[in-house]
């Protein structure tokens, strides 16, 4: 069984990045069940160790408040789903369900939040995973009650759900959030340079010694950077891959990428990863357009991702062949020799 894996890449690439002129501030912690760092280049020190610090509270109290399964906002607001009872939530909560619920149908719902019960059923609401298929009947009984945050309506601030099988799970979706609130608050404290990582999803403030910040893009089957891949200020880039939270029973892989359609673990396809140019949301698309991508497949992908306005796109299918877009082809650096690549428009 694997947990979780290091994202080798991503930190040798900012060990490099580290060997300028310019001093880093860095503090790591581990938040969302992943790893997060943040770093900060130049400036006063102390007022880096400070701004650090407050995105670090930052990222621990989303973590708390709208955690799926451990005592939360998000918790309650589940149960009273599964009750039947309006449930008035917090500003906050409101506009995440009303956002989700915009950028789960513009991907055709491949990417829904409302599907937690699935993910429990697969026992992917949890640190550890249990190599274990869920039972066909209760499969079959989620796919009949076919759950989805569409089903959620919201007046002001009171949630009622047409369908009781709802729960919401925002671990697609929250890491981006995150990544968005931390720029924000590194700006709002002066810094201009810095580089944040939650798990592999990146977010690029200014540069390093006035260079472009360098990540690489973890290879999903080998140790190492597939690529590499400059960011400039306020881009984005996040990946979705079999190899960060799945079981594996009998030789087979188990991610917990979910297809709603099939409730099944979407099988044929090992990583996607997005460059979201610089927009306030940058680090909300990031995390949430890689999804449906993943689970759309390999012949159709592309047309989801032309639905979701996301040009630069990188996916290694089942088999370790490569399709990338022309425009994320042009930016990225390949390390090695990656294999049989597709270059689609």
């Amino acid at each position: 069984m694997r947990t979780l894996l290091t994202h080798l890449a991503l930190l040798a690439a900012l060990i490099l990045t580290g060997c300028g002129r310019a001093p880093l501030q860095e503090q790591q912690a581990f938040v969302f069940g992943t790893r997060v760092e943040v770093l900060v280049a130049g400036g006063d020190a102390e007022q880096g160790r400070q701004a650090i610090a407050a995105v670090l509270r930052e990222f621990d109290r989303l973590h708390r408040d709208f955690h799926a399964w451990q005592a939360s906002e998000l918790t309650a607001l589940n149960s009273a789903i599964f009750s039947g009872r309006p449930q008035t939530v917090s500003d906050e909560l409101a506009a995440f369900i009303r956002e989700a619920q915009q950028l789960a149908a513009r991907g055709d719902h491949l990417f829904d939040p409302g599907i937690g019960r699935l993910i429990a059923l697969w026992g992917f609401q949890s640190d550890e995973f249990a190599a274990r298929l869920p039972a066909t009947d209760d499969l079959a009984a989620w796919r009949k009650a076919a759950p989805s945050i569409a089903d959620l309506q919201i007046d002001g601030n009171i949630v009622t759900s047409r369908n009781r099988q709802v729960a919401l799970d925002f671990g697609g979706y929250l890491k981006g959030v995150a990544l968005d609130r931390a720029a924000r608050l590194l700006r709002e404290q002066g810094v201009r340079n810095a580089l944040i990582n939650i798990g592999g999803n990146v977010m690029a403030l200014g540069n390093k010694s006035g260079q472009p910040w360098r990540i690489g893009i973890q290879h999903p089957r080998q140790p190492g950077p597939l690529a590499t891949v400059k960011l400039a200020d306020g881009e984005a880039i996040g990946t979705s891959g079999d190899y960060q939270r799945y079981f594996e029973l009998d030789g087979q892989r188990y991610p917990h990428l979910l297809d709603p359609r099939s409730a099944q673990p979407a099988a044929h396809t090992q990583a996607v990863t997005v460059l979201i140019p610089a927009t306030p949301d940058a680090g909300t698309r990031s995390d949430a357009l890689s999804k449906p991508i993943f689970i759309a497949g390999r012949n159709a992908w592309r047309d989801i991702a032309r639905k979701l306005d996301t040009a630069l796109v990188l996916r290694v299918d089942a088999d370790g062949s490569i399709q990338i877009t022309e425009a994320l082809r042009q930016r990225l650096e390949f390390v090695g020799k990656p294999g049989a690549i597709e270059i689609v428009p």
